[in-house]
């Protein structure tokens, strides 16, 4: 994968959405590195804003159908928000975060769990039972403190912010990230 891949998942996930609002699209582009595996989170700002995030923590399809369907997500189907308008479409900025694979982390308390995060660096997966949440690193810049990121990270999957058990699992990623305003050949 060359230096380009920013530029190029940016345009392909403005395509995704482009095509969806019947927008102009950007030209196919076809690059041999977009048919592997990946595992991407695409998210979706309007006017500094959170807009819309969704994405894959595992990579189970080729890069490119990732970016696509993880934008096209982000940008209509968020729970969170209500699809995005055409008029908000010329106003929004994406960003494309490639995620490593996931590492199983070992830890023996809550305490112990807290001392290994990484803020700045670490995506974080809880997870508990069936319930599950993620972070991207990416949030430790509204989240600082590991005890308070934790603490929402639990409130994401569904649980109590102050709920603990030796069952609860955690697993670590990091991302390279790539923001549409970092790249000025990036059409809107």
């Amino acid at each position: 994968m060359g230096s380009d891949r920013g530029p190029t998942l940016l345009a392909i996930a403005r395509g995704a959405i482009a095509a969806e609002l019947s927008e102009p699209v950007p030209p196919f582009i076809k690059e041999s590195w977009l048919l592997e595996p990946g595992a991407t989170f695409v998210t979706l700002q309007l006017n500094g804003d959170l807009r819309g995030c969704i994405g894959s923590l595992a990579a189970h399809k080729p890069l490119r159908d990732d970016v696509e369907s993880n934008a096209r997500a982000a940008a209509f189907h968020d729970p969170r928000f209500a699809p995005l308008s055409r008029s908000e479409y010329p106003h929004s900025e994406l960003e494309v975060s490639l995620l490593s694979p996931l590492e199983r982390l070992a830890f023996e308390s809550q305490e112990e769990l807290l001392r290994l995060l990484r803020p700045g660096v670490d995506g974080v997966v809880l997870e508990y039972g069936w319930q599950r949440g993620t972070f991207l690193p990416q949030v430790w810049e509204q989240l600082p403190d590991p005890k308070d990121f934790l603490a929402q990270l639990k409130q994401k999957a569904g649980l109590a912010s102050d709920f603990w058990s030796d069952e609860v699992q955690i697993s670590l990623y990091t991302v390279e990230k790539w923001r549409e305003h970092q790249f000025a050949t990036v059409s809107r």
